[in-house]
């Protein structure tokens, strides 16, 4: 006998001709509810969290590398992750003296004469540059990710042949992985560096701006620094930054 709401009983006797059989009393027992929980945490927590971890990632503890994941299957960025990131990464104040730093080199080489020397041109060209800066950094690893869905990270291999290695790292610089978790055509950096440089005109010296060939030429120049840095990130990189999570295999 069986029934839903109970255990099953079985009972079994051996009737012979003429025998009768009187059968115990029967007491069924309540069935045991098996009740399965699943817990699924939101991947934009999760994000959440992997972020925290990636800001605080800094080349001898001090340089910022946020921009690097070492985890191969990263949960992705919500939009406003993204610009998290970019406004994080464009406050930070290591990045305000790597431009001192960088609008000191062009001063001393006169470089964009059209500012002049002095306070006032050192000024003018430390404004320029943080300009590039912040308006690259938004647009090429916000704005643009989050309207067509890519990751602006580097995500980290570090496994395979050096010559695998170095293929995956510069390939990177022109494919990144979308949202959706496949490689594309990392439209995000080109048009970001391309839109930054037409930008770029309208703070320059008149006599310092050639048009939309050096818009494309710096973006060229882009594309190989990306290249080259991406070369740094994983053969390099890994080993400066003391924050960095270690890195973790890719799932089959």
């Amino acid at each position: 006998m069986t029934s839903e709401l109970f255990t099953t009983q079985k009972t079994s006797g051996i009737l012979h001709s003429g025998e009768s059989l009187v059968l115990p009393q029967i007491v069924f027992a309540l069935a045991t509810e098996m009740t399965q929980v699943q817990v699924t945490v939101p991947r934009v927590e999760i994000a959440a969290e992997e972020l925290k971890v990636e800001e605080k990632q800094r080349v001898f503890g001090v340089i910022p590398n946020f921009y690097v994941s070492y985890i191969p299957n990263a949960a992705p960025l919500a939009s406003k992750q993204k610009f998290q990131l970019a406004w994080r990464s464009t406050i930070d104040p290591v990045n305000f003296v790597l431009t001192g730093a960088i609008a000191g080199v062009q001063q001393a080489d006169n470089t964009f004469s059209g500012y002049g020397q002095g306070a006032q041109g050192y000024a003018k060209r430390y404004g320029a540059s943080y300009a590039d800066f912040a308006i690259g950094t938004f647009i090429g690893s916000a704005i643009l990710p989050s309207l067509l869905k890519q990751d602006p990270r580097y995500f980290y291999k570090g496994t395979g042949t050096v010559r695998s290695r170095v293929f995956y790292a510069l390939a990177n610089s022109v494919i990144c992985k979308g949202d959706n978790g496949h490689w594309q055509p990392n439209y995000s950096s080109i048009l970001g560096s391309l839109a930054a440089g037409g930008i770029s005109n309208a703070y320059y010296p008149a006599q310092n701006r050639d048009g939309a060939g050096l818009t494309f030429e710096n973006a060229l120049i882009g594309i190989g620094e990306t290249a080259a840095t991406n070369l740094l990130q994983e053969f390099v990189i890994r080993k400066l930054t003391p924050n960095a999570p270690d890195p973790q295999p890719a799932a089959p």
